[in-house]
């Protein structure tokens, strides 16, 4: 096991230097490594495995599940990336106030309208400062107190750190400390790390209700948030997809965004 486990580490290239994967995803994936000579489980009745087809294929770990169902759902790709902001208070916005939230409906217009408002906010002392003078409830139209708590406390870690632009914070989420500091501020989760990452264009997996849903329908259930992250990472690699850009492929078919 320990030298399937080996295999399975130097196979695939990208695996996240934020967190080391744990031992459940490790294995799932020295398993499907040790099926076949490409590295797909085959059936006894006629050999094939997942890349001849979804007929006659019996995925038998996580991330042969999950990666079958992302092929069934949403074909070969190529996926694009979100772009993400450019305008850090935009950035720090949109992950304070997105959770359980309709993005399409009532998180994108209010970033628009952020932007146009407080143009002096592109970066993180602008924001801050803007902060300090200004409501930003009233500036979101969204008047939910530990969200806008959320921001200012973002905000000011951000700043401490002398975090200031997008290419600052991009560059800052790839020290594992960091993340750490960041998850620190209350409210903010794994995820809210995930998703600032993509933001600023980084290419991760921002496990949401949408992306445990659209697991759950493959059976993939009951896992942690770093395990399953992990196992969406592992599953991008077998298909040969960037992780964020497919991670934005299965969120905009759940959450039904065109």
């Amino acid at each position: 096991m320990l030298e399937r486990i080996d295999r399975a580490r130097h196979t695939i290239s990208f695996v996240s230097h934020f967190a080391e994967p744990d031992s459940f995803a490790l294995t799932a994936l020295a398993q499907w490594l040790d099926t076949s000579p490409g590295g797909m489980a085959t059936t006894a009745e006629d050999g094939k495995g997942m890349e001849s087809g979804t007929e006659g294929t019996t995925p038998s770990n996580p991330v042969q599940q999950l990666a079958a169902h992302i092929r069934d759902q949403l074909g070969a790709g190529p996926f694009s990336q979100a772009d993400g902001w450019t305008h850090m208070g935009a950035v720090i916005s949109d992950a304070s106030f997105q959770a359980r939230s309709r993005y399409k409906a009532t998180i994108l217009p209010r970033i628009l309208a952020l932007q146009t408002a407080w143009p002096d906010a592109a970066t993180v002392k602008g924001f801050q400062a803007r902060l300090a003078t200004d409501d930003l409830a009233t500036a979101m139209n969204f008047h939910h107190a530990r969200k806008v708590a959320k921001a200012h406390n973002v905000t000011d870690l951000l700043a401490a750190h002398g975090v200031d632009t997008r290419d600052d914070l991009r560059a800052w989420l790839d020290i594992q400390p960091n993340r750490a500091a960041l998850r620190a501020v209350k409210d903010v989760g794994p995820k809210t790390v995930d998703y600032l990452g993509n933001l600023v264009g980084g290419s991760q997996i921002a496990v949401d209700v949408h992306l445990r849903a659209f697991a759950a329908e493959a059976g993939v259930t009951d896992l942690r948030y770093e395990q399953l992250r992990t196992t969406y990472e592992h599953a991008a690699a077998l298909l040969g997809h960037e992780p964020g850009g497919m991670e934005h492929a299965v969120w905009r078919l759940k959450a039904g965004v065109s």
